[in-house]
C-alpha cells in the first residue's frame, strides 16, 4: 500500500512538472520569443527592440497559427538571448519559444525539446580575403575566434584535418563580437555556422574583404527550441512548420532572408538553400546532429 502511494505521488509530481505552454500563453495573452542579436539572417536586431530574420519570421507565423487555434490575440515579447543563456531561459520558462540559431543535438535534447528541423547548417571558417588561408592546416599558429557557449571550435579541434594544428582560441561574447575580432585583426579566422558567417559578412562595411573557406567541419540541424515535457505545444509548433514546408511557404521565407536584399543595409546574404535543408523540409523530423554524423 505504501509503495502504491509512493508511485501515485511520483506520477502526480511528474504531471505537475509537465509544462503547459499553451495554457500559459493563452492566460497571459502573450508569447515570449527568444531571439538573437547577431545570428546572421536567421535572427538579428535592427535596434529599438526590433528583431527580424528567417527564424524570427517562421516563429511569428507559428504564433499567428497559435492565435487561431487558441482563439485569442497573442502579443509577442522579444527576449534577446545568448549562446550561454538560451537553454537555461527556456528551461526556467522565461522564454516560451527560442527562434535563434540553435543546433539540435543529443545532449541538448536531455534539457529541451526541438521543433522539426528548419535549416541544416554547415560549420565553416571565415577569414580575411587577403589572408591566404584556405584550409584548416593553415590555421597553425593562428588565432581563431568563436562565440562563447557554442561548439564550433570543439568541432574544429576534433576534425581529422586539424591533427597537429595548434591555434589560439579567442572568444567573442556574441557573434557580432566574434566577427569584430576577425574584422579588427585580433583573430585570423572565425569558425561558426555558415549562415551566421555569411550574414555578418553581408552586413560588413566591405563584404568583399572577407571569404568563407576550407572544409565543412560539421553538418548540423538547426531548429526552434522549446521546453521539454510539453507534447501539446511541440505538436502545435511542428504542425505549423510542417504546413509551411508542405505549402512551399518556408522556401519563400528562406528566399526573402537569404537571397533578397535585407535590412538594414539592403545587402544580400546570397546563400541558396542547400540539399540537406531541402531534404529536411521534404521529410520533417527532429533528429539530432549525431544522426547526420552517421551518414
Amino acid at each position: 500500500m505504501k509503495k502504491s502511494l509512493l508511485v501515485i505521488a511520483a506520477l502526480l509530481a511528474l504531471g505537475t512538472a509537465q509544462a503547459d505552454t499553451l495554457k500559459k500563453i493563452k492566460d497571459a495573452g502573450a508569447v515570449t520569443m527568444g531571439v538573437r542579436e547577431s545570428s546572421g539572417a536567421l535572427s538579428y536586431t535592427l535596434g529599438d527592440n526590433k528583431f527580424v530574420g528567417y527564424h524570427v519570421e517562421l516563429c511569428e507565423r507559428v504564433i499567428a497559427d497559435l492565435e487561431k487555434s487558441l482563439g485569442t490575440k497573442l502579443a509577442i515579447k522579444y527576449q534577446p538571448v545568448t549562446s550561454q543563456n538560451r537553454i537555461p531561459l527556456v528551461e526556467n520558462g522565461t522564454v516560451d519559444i527560442e527562434c535563434g540559431s540553435t543546433t539540435n543535438n543529443a545532449a541538448r535534447q536531455k534539457q529541451v525539446a526541438f521543433a522539426v528541423t528548419t535549416f541544416v547548417e554547415e560549420v565553416r571558417i571565415a577569414v580575411k580575403a587577403n589572408s591566404g588561408i584556405t584550409s584548416i592546416a593553415q590555421l597553425n599558429g593562428k588565432s581563431v575566434a568563436t562565440t562563447t557557449g557554442t561548439t564550433s571550435v570543439q568541432l574544429l579541434r576534433k576534425n581529422e584535418r586539424a591533427t597537429g594544428v595548434d591555434f589560439k582560441e579567442v572568444f567573442g561574447k556574441d557573434h557580432a563580437d566574434s566577427f569584430l575580432l576577425l574584422d579588427s585583426g585580433r583573430a585570423d579566422a572565425f569558425v561558426m555556422d555558415g549562415a551566421i558567417l555569411a550574414g555578418n559578412i553581408a552586413k560588413a562595411k566591405n563584404p568583399a574583404d572577407f571569404r568563407i573557406v576550407g572544409e565543412v567541419l560539421s553538418v548540423e540541424p538547426i531548429a526552434i527550441m522549446m521546453r521539454k515535457d510539453d507534447p501539446a505545444f511541440k505538436t502545435a509548433v511542428d504542425n505549423s512548420l510542417k504546413a509551411m514546408m508542405k505549402s512551399g511557404d518556408i522556401a519563400k521565407v528562406w528566399d526573402k532572408w537569404f537571397m533578397q536584399p535585407i535590412p538594414p543595409t539592403n545587402s544580400k546574404v546570397g546563400m541558396p538553400v542547400n540539399d540537406n535543408t531541402k531534404t529536411a523540409w521534404a521529410a520533417p523530423n527532429d533528429k539530432p546532429a549525431e544522426d547526420y554524423a552517421k551518414k
